[in-house]
């Protein structure tokens, strides 16, 4: 068979990964989210102080996610050094998503599970940034044992921190 303009037929296509929270649709101009109040105008999610009148309301990606239990990042934080110092660390967390969510409202903290008796606490995050910037923080404050994991075609990302 010639392979003129299609070249090897027998290579194999891979296919994009989709990110199912990644919309793939343009809203109406000042749609609004419904849950938390935040606005996708100019092709993105913003937060605004005075809410568009008319508008369309839709759920946003971070609030697809928190709702469905399906998180972009998971921080797993562990080690008897969480018993002495676990407000402090959360207090730095907290801190960091409220720095990153300023300026991108589809950051955010899903939750945050204590286990005192494993010394062990894991964050999840609705995007792969806040979950980075927390492990990044927590390692540069109190150094220790750091990996990062990334999933699904750099979808998702996996963090652990660990220190005695």
């Amino acid at each position: 068979m010639d392979k003129g303009k299609f070249g090897r037929l027998d290579r194999l296509v891979k296919e994009k990964r989709h990110d199912p929270y990644q919309s793939r649709e343009k809203f109406p101009e000042s749609t609004l989210c419904p849950d938390c109040g935040a606005v996708y105008t100019g092709g993105r999610w913003v937060w605004m102080q005075e809410k568009p009148y008319k508008t369309t309301k839709v759920l946003c990606p971070a609030c697809r996610r928190t709702k469905e239990k399906m998180p972009a990042g998971i921080i797993e934080l562990q080690g008897r050094f969480l018993k002495t110092h676990g407000e402090e660390i959360l207090n730095l967390v907290r801190n960091e998503e409220k720095a990153e969510k300023l300026e991108h409202p589809l950051e955010r903290i899903m939750a945050i599970e204590q286990d005192q008796d494993d010394n062990r606490i894991t964050i999840t995050t609705t995007g792969i940034h806040l979950a980075k910037r927390i492990g990044e923080a927590v390692r540069r404050s109190y150094q220790g044992e750091y990996s990062l994991e990334y999933g699904d075609g750099e979808k998702s990302v996996r963090i652990k921190w660990k220190r005695d």
